[in-house]
């Protein structure tokens, strides 16, 4: 009995030793072939010491004159944050949710590891992750997203490698500056800006726990293509922070029972994407692309954001207002006579967008009735009758449209519950036009509009199209003739002249055919009379107008040296025009307009600082005496409109041949606001689409909209330029050229 109980002894000692054995050989292999690889793929590594030195790809943003954030340019929108700027609460939702062992692992959680596999096994499927934060950071940095042997076995080596050389809260602040979190975001500070407009310090519970649900599955949790998934996600997260008692039962209730709240926010450069793209442009040119998507330049414009809001909203009222003064163009097609599909089934683009009141969307129409029409917009519905329609004339709903019909609507109401909308007929306007507003003493271009729709069209006809400016031009004969000595008194014959041209005489006539005699100057460019400024040009030389226009600073290759220059035959970009007119109440001197006050990088050291260039262009004395003249043409000539604004203002309207362009440039004491409309391809905008009907109403609204609430300024005084001894004004100027007159 002894020698059983021995022999089992020594048969159990032999079973021991034999698994010791195995253990401790598979174990000898693990660490040799570990030590093996680690030799093998160190080489491949980069040097975790580079995350001392590391600086993610940041936004460089645009900072309005007040020092809000207008605009930003990126290729990884990222804000990056300090780890005292990252809630606790955050940080607790993250390790509670992607690495419970964060604190006490050294890179690389084997124990989750194995139980990560165990579950696999069970669920015959991936049923759990198990990477911990640092692994994360390690891809997130280093490392390509392909899956092998050799990245996992990298991202293993590296991450204890980080673990050895920094602390928890600098790979927790890594980490949350770096992860992608979906719809272009990197790192938790600008997700949360994206998501919910913003910053971290300012997020609730249920708003953090949606944040840390989403570096699992961006996309899967979105809350914008997936809310349920995103809330299912979202209550897990509260769930987890509350198991690991960071939170009480009762708090983490009261967040699951909140609604998935976004104010998400646009990432283009909505308030002024044509000023933006300038300043893009010349920080690409200047800095390099590189600098300007990823290393976070701060730039501090000019841009006022009232002024901007202001010259958004005139002008797009404005060509609307064109638009519809012409007529409705009839709908967009019939789906039913290109069978294209049903009213049942039909889906159209703009229905995957949610209605917003203000914005337009593109309805069809489902039946006509003598009072009323049923128009679809997807999941919502609208009921409209003749008022709804009224604009485009006295028209039944009838014979204006047919089942199956395709229009355009303006939402002015959405009921969410009864899924209805309130709208009204509307269509894009096919016009162009463009409005910039310069601070006249500084030079600093506070307001910018190129056209219509950036997102359909970013040329900018602010500053990119060179167009016939009109009667917008005769200032600067007018000016020439002061400071040669004339003054706004003196008088000149408004009289039938001809001049020789290349296809023989070239007579100019007035807009209304006329000649009024003898007038003054302040008269003549009131009334915008053509023949009185073409003989000014005619007596003091083309050349010698050109000269002057020069000072001004329009730079333009197209100032052809023939007297209809006098009539705005020149081709002029809009900036360049609202540039050259804030030299009349700036007394005579030209500030060069500029975007940016200064650039710094990233930490703040100063890049670029813009000072103001200064140019004198004409005495005092005549600057003042022509803003006296052009305050004439609001009282008692082409822009008395303007009247309305019970202020003193000045400026000049143009009007070009066959109203092709349309133009205003006029002034407050403080500021210069230039407006020109017009369609991209010179064609006529209408008859009698002249200036004043076109362009100044929309200068009269964003004059009206910036000075609301706020006391008239008042112009300098007037003091009389010196007179000069001057020749016969009724001379005749053999440099005449070919040319046609300008209306207005």
């Amino acid at each position: 009995m002894a020698c059983l109980a021995l022999s089992v002894v020594i048969e159990g000692r032999n079973v021991l030793g034999k698994i010791l054995f195995v253990v401790l050989l598979l174990v000898s292999i693990a660490l040799g072939a570990f030590t093996g690889l680690f030799i093998v793929y160190k080489s491949d590594l980069p040097q975790v010491q580079e995350l001392e030195d590391y600086r993610p790809n940041v936004i460089t943003e645009l900072y309005s004159d007040d020092g809000r954030v207008i605009g930003s340019f990126a290729l990884e929108r990222r804000i990056v944050v300090s780890y005292e700027q990252i809630p606790k609460l955050l940080r607790e939702a993250i390790i509670a949710t992607e690495d419970q062992h964060f604190e006490t692992h050294w890179g690389v959680d084997f124990f989750g590891i194995a139980r990560a596999l165990f579950k696999d096994m069970i669920a015959l499927r991936k049923a759990e992750g198990a990477s911990t934060l640092t692994q994360q950071l390690s891809r997130l940095c280093f490392l390509t997203p392909e899956k092998s042997f050799k990245r996992k076995f990298q991202e293993i080596l590296f991450s204890i490698q980080i673990e050895r050389y920094y602390t928890k809260p600098q790979i927790m602040t890594l980490y949350c500056n770096q992860v992608y979190l979906g719809h272009g975001t990197y790192g938790f500070e600008a997700a949360a800006q994206y998501y919910f407009s913003k910053t971290l310090k300012d997020l609730r519970l249920e708003e953090i726990a949606l944040l840390a649900a989403l570096p699992r599955n961006h996309v899967y949790y979105s809350p914008i293509n997936n809310p349920e998934n995103a809330r299912r996600r979202r209550d897990h997260v509260i769930d987890r922070i509350a198991k690991e008692d960071k939170i009480s039962p009762v708090v983490a209730e009261m967040a699951k029972k909140a609604p998935l709240t976004l104010s998400v926010s646009s990432r283009q450069n909505t308030l002024a994407p044509y000023f933006g793209e300038e300043i893009r442009k010349y920080l690409e040119q200047k800095y390099g692309s590189e600098a300007v998507h990823e290393k976070g330049l701060r730039v501090y414009t000019t841009l006022n954001i009232e002024m901007q809001q202001a010259a958004n909203e005139a002008l797009k009222e404005g060509l609307e207002d064109f638009d519809k003064r012409h007529g409705w163009r009839g709908v967009n097609s019939n789906i039913l006579k290109q069978k294209v599909g049903t009213v049942e089934n039909y889906e159209h683009e703009d229905w995957k967008r949610p209605p917003v009141p203000g914005n337009r969307i593109t309805g069809l129409v489902i039946s006509v009735k003598p009072k009323s029409a049923l128009i679809k917009f997807g999941k919502y519905a609208a009921q409209i009758t003749e008022q709804n329609i009224a604009w485009i004339g006295k028209r039944s709903l009838a014979k204006t449209f047919s089942p199956g019909d395709l229009a355009l609507f303006k939402v002015l109401n959405v009921d969410l519950s009864k899924k209805q909308l309130r709208v009204e007929l509307d269509q894009r306007p096919l016009v162009q036009g463009g409005l910039v507003v310069i601070e006249s003493s500084s030079g600093e271009i506070k307001a910018m509009v190129g056209g219509y729709d950036f997102e359909s069209s970013k040329f900018n006809r602010a500053t990119q199209a060179y167009r016939q400016t009109g009667s917008a031009f005769k200032p600067f004969v007018y000016t020439m003739a002061l400071d040669q000595g004339m003054l706004p008194t003196d008088t000149i014959l408004d009289s039938p002249v001809s001049f020789p041209s290349g296809q023989g005489q070239w007579s100019p006539q007035n807009y209304d055919h006329k000649f009024e005699g003898v007038i003054t100057l302040r008269r003549a460019l009131a009334q915008s009379r053509n023949v009185p400024a073409v003989k000014l040009l005619s007596q003091f030389g083309v050349e010698k107008g050109i000269e002057y226009v020069r000072k001004f600073g329009v730079t333009s290759p197209n100032l052809a040296p023939y007297l209809p220059l006098a009539l705005g035959s020149a081709e002029i970009t809009l900036l360049e025009m609202a540039s050259a007119y804030t030299v009349f109440p700036n007394d005579g001197v030209r500030i060069l307009p500029r975007f940016i006050k200064r650039v710094t990088d990233y930490v703040g050291e100063v890049r670029e600082e813009n000072h103001v260039e200064v140019r004198e262009v004409v005495s005092q004395a005549t600057a003042r005496a022509m803003v006296e003249l052009l305050r004439g043409v609001v009282e008692f000539g082409t822009a008395q409109k303007a009247k309305m604004l019970k202020r003193p203002v000045a400026g000049k309207t143009g009007t070009t041949n066959d109203y092709t362009d349309a133009w205003f440039i006029g002034f407050t004491p403080s500021i210069t606001c230039g407006v020109w409309v017009g369609y991209d391809q010179k064609k006529s905008l209408g008859k009698g689409e002249v200036g004043a009907r076109a362009a100044l109403p929309i200068w009269i609204d964003f004059i009206q909209q910036v000075t609301r609430n706020k006391p008239p300024e008042e112009f300098a005084g007037l003091r009389a330029p010196e007179r000069k001894p001057l020749e016969k004004l009724d001379t005749v100027d053999d440099a005449a050229g070919d040319g046609e007159m300008s209306p207005e």
